[in-house]
């Protein structure tokens, strides 16, 4: 069955409230779900198998990797995150729209996968604004900082290799046009 047109991928830089626009439109309509992660990780406390992340040994992910059963990936601090291809297959063959929130490079790997993907590029209001936000956060040095603009501006580059681009200058009314963005592609399709 060929069903891409459910297969939603939402990117943007850090700050720009990706996040928070996906949790609104999910609190939004329920029917709309995400796929859940594998990682190398241990389990943190009140952490769930399967809920959570598929918590998987580095060989088991590399494995998956090598079996083209991880649609995309990175490696984080160590330790690999990824989109098992199970996830995404199993709620767009059954119809049901699954958003994934992933960094550019991912999106890429994604879109070539499922050529009739929706890509949907967050950006904010401005750099400025941006800014404010992940200062806002008061968790990370100026260093971290500096070096997240420098990659927001980097990733701000790809927004043309979106299907669509959305700026975020208030989470709900943004959920709301991204709601409407795959409600007009799926109905097109």
């Amino acid at each position: 069955m060929n069903n891409e047109q459910y297969l939603v991928v939402v990117s943007g830089p850090s700050g720009s409230g990706k996040d928070t626009v996906v949790s609104r439109l999910m609190q939004r309509h329920p029917e709309i779900e995400t796929s859940v992660s594998a990682t190398t990780r241990e389990k943190r406390p009140g952490e769930e198998e399967g809920v959570n992340y598929y918590y998987l040994t580095v060989p088991a992910f590399e494995k998956k990797i090598a079996d083209g059963e991880i649609l995309e990936y990175t490696r984080y601090c160590g330790n690999y995150y990824g989109t098992p291809r199970s996830e995404v297959d199993r709620r767009i063959d059954a119809g049901i729209t699954v958003v994934l929130v992933i960094e550019v490079v991912g999106a890429g790997n994604i879109k070539r996968l499922y050529p009739g993907a929706t890509t949907i590029f967050v950006q904010p209001p401005s750099y400025a604004e941006l800014e404010a936000r992940l200062r806002g956060r008061g968790t990370e040095t100026e260093q971290a900082i500096q070096k997240r603009l420098a990659r927001a501006v980097e990733e701000m580059g790809y927004a043309s290799d979106y299907d669509e681009t959305v700026v975020n200058d208030d989470a709900d009314r943004c959920a709301e046009e991204i709601y409407q963005l795959i409600r007009r592609r799926q109905q097109a399709t």
